[in-house]
């Protein structure tokens, strides 16, 4: 069994990776946190409740976590998500946050029973950074980290070179990815390559599951997004990350050193990796993840949104 405690901005691909991760029978979701970057922190926790609702996982507590990055003014990728970070599709759920902020719930789950939960994160790094300030022995009291985020060998989304997540809080990326904890992240070489067609998308839209309609109706500004810049179907960003986290073997790593560039007028929010042959970096390397199976992780996604007993192949 795998005990998530899951951290993001609670967009379109996060709420699908939830629902992907709620479906696996070797997942249990012990705790969501939200922060920044979709959307503002309230309304991605308030989205996070509601997708865990649909998932009918309605005793998971969600937490706020931070509303702006460490050292910069807050962006929010609203054209990409819609204004409520859902595509128009939020509701205002039953249930509200716990009281506790996003990274102080981390440390205390983490602190309960060390080696226990694997961090899936799928937004800006905020909450993880607060979190091993609190906490400096974060990295070992967590059995692993799965980020989606960065670009390697591909070009950035929010900038020429950055990806969003990286990009929205680079001080806080920079932070975890060299804190020295079993990381693994899903770069844009592995999710743009990833990508949800018309096939399947007309599969989950002729469904009947009530997550499938949710799914849907979430999706609809996010293909309007992709389709305006000539593309059909929707890349996989955080879906991959919560794939590969349930099955690792899906995807084809590589371990290697990374910071964030953080001063360049042109580069802040860089991944820069250091592949210099005897080189002896002061910081431990990072798996990165630089492909997987597409139709692997579509087959977990599509588990995750239909009926139990509707073949996913």
């Amino acid at each position: 069994m795998i005990d998530v405690i899951q951290d993001g901005d609670h967009g379109v691909d996060d709420a699908l990776a939830t629902l992907l991760l709620a479906a696996h029978p070797d997942v249990r979701i012990a705790a969501v946190g939200s922060v920044h970057g979709n959307t503002g922190a309230e309304s991605a926790a308030a989205n996070a409740i509601q997708v865990l609702d649909v998932a009918g996982l309605t005793a998971v507590p969600v937490a706020v976590g931070a509303r702006r990055p460490l050292a910069q003014p807050v962006h929010l990728s609203t054209l990409v998500h819609g204004e409520d970070g859902l595509g128009g599709a939020a509701q205002t759920p039953d249930r509200r946050p716990v009281d506790a902020s996003a990274a102080e719930q981390l440390v205390r789950l983490a602190r309960a029973e060390p080696g226990r939960y694997t961090l899936v994160a799928t937004g800006p790094l905020t909450n993880v950074a607060l979190a091993l300030l609190l906490e400096p022995a974060l990295p070992r009291l967590l059995d692993r980290i799965v980020v989606m985020g960065g670009a390697l060998d591909v070009p950035g989304n929010i900038t020429p070179v950055a990806e969003a997540n990286i990009a929205h809080d680079p001080e806080a990326a920079d932070l975890v990815l060299t804190c020295g904890a079993d990381v693994t992240l899903v770069p844009l070489d592995t999710t743009m390559a990833t990508w949800l067609g018309r096939t399947e998308l007309a599969r989950i839209a002729a469904a009947s599951d009530p997550r499938a309609r949710f799914a849907t109706r979430i999706l609809a500004h996010y293909l309007d997004f992709y389709a305006a810049h000539g593309r059909d179907g929707c890349p996989l960003h955080d879906e991959s990350a919560a794939a590969l986290t349930v099955s690792p073997g899906l995807g084809r790593y590589v371990e290697v050193p990374l910071r964030v560039e953080l001063r360049g007028a042109d580069t802040r929010g860089m991944l820069v990796a250091d592949r210099r042959v005897g080189a002896t970096p002061d910081t431990p390397p990072v798996r990165v993840a630089t492909g997987a199976d597409r139709d692997g992780v579509v087959d977990l996604l599509l588990a995750g949104l239909l009926d139990r007993d509707a073949p996913c192949g």
